[in-house]
């Protein structure tokens, strides 16, 4: 069953979530604030594919669930839900481990599409269970496709699923340039409804995690007005 916990303060876009999300096939927890929302998943541990939650609530509010729901599991999909369109609010969102964000108002279909994205890179990492066991080396890192985990010089970086995703899209593809919409389709599918900017913020975060000086990176370089590259050559040389 496709598991979801909706945390929104208000009780009519509660409410509409929690219907169209059991239309489309989601058992869904609701609660109404930050609080209970780490409670409830404290309690039922691992059963959550998906998290969705406003940003604006009394208390403890989204961005703080988040982190703390981030820290608490890696593989759980976290999508945002605000009524602000500053760019701020998304990339801090971001920033702090979200894979996605959802802007007020929004329609059920844009909904349960980016929730669905979501839910089907979550069952990515279960789905490939039952395959032999395969690593890619690419200079320091390596690469395990079975557990999507990867390591540097030995060492398991801490990645979520999305960050997984985009830096095995690189490795796969190393020394080619690919553009923003290469990599937003093959990560968030053809039909996703957000912008590009969610790009640059996953590539921000990926940098802060393997690269020794994130301003400064040397594996994932900036094509200006195009993309990224993925690039080990110079450690073997």
């Amino acid at each position: 069953m496709k598991r979801i916990l909706v945390c929104e303060d208000e009780d009519v876009i509660r409410d509409f979530v929690v219907i169209n999300l059991k239309r489309a096939g989601y058992d869904v927890v609701d609660v109404n604030n930050g609080e209970e929302a780490l409670r409830v998943f404290d309690k039922e541990r691992g059963s959550f594919d998906i998290a969705l939650l406003d940003i604006m609530m009394p208390g403890m509010d989204g961005f703080q669930v988040c982190k703390a729901l981030r820290k608490r599991s890696s593989t759980l999909g976290i999508i945002m839900l605000s009524a602000k369109t500053q760019e701020m609010d998304k990339v801090s969102g971001l920033m702090l481990g979200a894979d996605d964000y959802i802007t007020k108002p929004f329609s059920p279909s844009e909904l349960t599409a980016r929730i669905d994205a979501i839910y089907r890179r979550v069952t990515m990492s279960v789905s490939r269970d039952d395959e032999a066991e395969a690593t890619i080396d690419s200079g320091p890192f390596s690469l395990n496709l079975k557990s999507r985990t990867v390591a540097k010089n030995g060492i398991q970086i801490d990645l979520t699923q999305v960050e997984y995703q985009i830096l095995e899209y690189f490795i796969l593809n190393a020394e080619i340039a690919l553009d923003r919409s290469s990599i937003l389709s093959h990560i968030w599918g053809d039909n996703y409804f957000g912008d590009d900017k969610i790009v640059d913020v996953n590539i921000r975060r990926i940098r802060m995690k393997i690269e020794d000086e994130p301003s400064n990176p040397r594996y994932i370089s900036t094509i200006w007005g195009f993309g990224y590259k993925w690039s080990v050559k110079f450690d073997e040389e």
